[in-house]
């Protein structure tokens, strides 16, 4: 069964790294079933199975009682494959993408083994992903930017990296990208259903009890008041810098912070990626693995 209340909780009233286009989907299209109602309208505010605490992925198995997770998959000889597709989710005993979803619990845990694995020489961040929950995204990008700094990686845009997909991929050594990819949308959204329209409309009326001013901040059966609207685009706006600082962080030298916030959001294709400082290289995805062998073998040599 479903657990619509779990995907509204994600996907409602709460920060999101993900591309306007992909919210106004949710919004217009998901968000009315996922929340059970007629359609209404969704404002947005310009910027399957959860891990539980103690619960590792390593220990995790499958209906079978099989282990899920046996290690970093390979590419070819020393060289790891983490797969990023998908909407991105915090916690999830899954590896690679399920029902359209990537974990960045599942990605962690593949970085860091690939960190102590001796065997393994370098990394590809495979990433197809329009972006998803800002919950988590901070510490697995500092994983992968950790990996980083310790064996040689590259992300390969397959060939979309946007909002958190493209945080992620921005803490690679180099991002390439193909000529029809796009990525960027260093930027943030939250997105929040108003159906006080439809009760008004049905003859129904709401009545909230609450202790504590904001404790009925963002409930659906009002409009939002300015003043709360105003307090949650500052907050939004301070999850962009620092999304657009870790950014110019893990890209020294070829993205700054001023040129990551002057995007404001936007996102490049191709080439004018590359010239915009956000990728390094534009190829096809089936070049890069004998340049990335190649570039690896010299470096052992």
């Amino acid at each position: 069964m479903t657990n619509y209340p779990e995907i509204a909780s994600r996907m409602f009233n709460t920060p999101l790294f993900l591309h306007p286009a992909k919210g106004d989907i949710i919004a217009r299209a998901f968000g009315p079933r996922v929340l059970g109602l007629p359609d209404v309208a969704a404002s947005i505010q310009g910027g399957e199975s959860l891990g539980i605490i103690g619960q590792k992925l390593r220990d995790a198995v499958d209906w079978e009682g099989d282990k899920i997770y046996r290690g970093p998959g390979r590419v070819a000889e020393g060289i790891a494959l983490i797969e990023i597709e998908g909407s991105l989710v915090n916690k999830g005993k899954w590896l690679g993408k399920s029902s359209g979803m990537t974990s960045y619990e599942g990605i962690t845990v593949q970085a860091l083994d690939c960190i102590d694995d001796a065997s393994i020489r370098g990394a590809i961040l495979e990433i197809d992903s329009f972006g998803g929950e800002v919950t988590g995204a901070f510490d697995c990008c500092e994983v992968l930017f950790e990996l980083s700094q310790k064996k040689p990686t590259i992300a390969i845009l397959t060939d979309h990296a946007c909002s958190a997909g493209y945080l992620l991929a921005s803490a690679a050594r180099q991002i390439v990208i193909p000529s029809t990819g796009i990525c960027g949308s260093i930027g943030v959204i939250s997105m929040h259903v108003d159906m006080s329209a439809w009760l008004a409309k049905e003859g129904l009326n709401v009545t909230i009890l609450k202790a504590g001013a904001r404790k009925a901040d963002f409930n659906p059966y009002e409009p939002i008041p300015k003043e709360v609207v105003e307090h949650e685009l500052a907050e939004l706006e301070e999850l962009r810098v620092e999304f657009a600082t870790t950014v110019a962080r893990f890209r020294a030298g070829r993205l700054d912070l001023k040129s990551a916030l002057a995007t404001e959001a936007g996102v490049y294709r191709g080439q004018k990626a590359v010239e915009a400082g956000l990728a390094d290289v534009v190829a096809r995805p089936s070049q890069v693995l004998a340049a990335f062998e190649a570039e690896l073998g010299r470096s052992a040599g």
